[in-house]
């Protein structure tokens, strides 16, 4: 499904969340970049939009990988990267973000942006993400919500269900691919209930920040140093 809407996905993206989430991953990259140099891992990366903003922001020296399970999307991380003058900061990888390709403790940062809503056993991505992350490391995820208000929630639902399937699939001639995605969004955990599964696969200090009213949150967790 990723691999058939890739090419149309980026616009997409843009045009049905006003820009926006350009605005919510500038707000998260605080949390992914410092001063230093890092190893930072970006699952379920997609098309690169965050990846590439990550080598952008990150210090000299930093190690930015991105991984993905479908091809289609990552052929169009290299172009994009190399036009925005930081192709020579990342590496890509096709991978399954429950089952990662690298050593236990390999990053100071993971990160997942609007990707783990997607993954089957969401508990076994966790599970993974903190076996690769280092002591004292961080764990960052940013994914699409559902506001809690009455009339946010209705209009949201309008919205979702019934006007963005058939935008979706006007522009990438995929219906139901965005049909799954208000599906996707709709079956994800309450964020209480989703900070629960951070704690249970090991991160400390977890917390979360609704943005716009709820349509978006951030999911930020720590691995403690022994």
């Amino acid at each position: 499904m990723f691999d058939g809407i890739a090419p149309s996905y980026d616009r997409l993206n843009h045009i049905m969340s006003l820009d926006v989430d350009k605005l919510w991953r500038k707000h998260v990259l605080k949390e992914i970049v410092g001063p230093e140099p890092l190893n930072i891992l970006d699952v379920a990366c997609g098309t690169g939009d965050s990846t590439i903003a990550i080598a952008k922001a990150s210090a000299e020296g930093s190690v930015v990988i991105g991984v993905d399970i479908s091809m289609g999307m990552m052929a169009l991380v290299n172009e994009k990267a190399r036009k925005a003058g930081v192709s020579d900061k990342i590496s890509l990888q096709v991978a399954d973000g429950e089952d990662l390709p690298f050593a236990d403790r390999s990053f100071e940062r993971v990160c997942c942006v609007f990707g783990i809503r997607n993954f089957e056993h969401k508990e076994k991505g966790l599970e993974e993400f903190y076996r690769v992350l280092s002591p004292g490391g961080k764990l960052v995820i940013l994914e699409l919500s559902v506001p809690a208000g009455k009339v946010p929630r209705w209009a949201y639902g309008i919205y979702f269900r019934h006007i963005l399937p058939w935008i979706g699939g006007a522009v990438s001639g995929d219906k139901a691919a965005y049909k799954y995605l208000p599906a996707s969004v709709y079956a994800f955990p309450s964020p209480e209930e989703f900070c629960r599964m951070m704690e249970g696969a090991g991160f400390s200090d977890v917390r979360t920040e609704s943005l716009s009213m709820g349509l978006c949150r951030s999911f930020i967790g720590l691995k403690s140093t022994p």
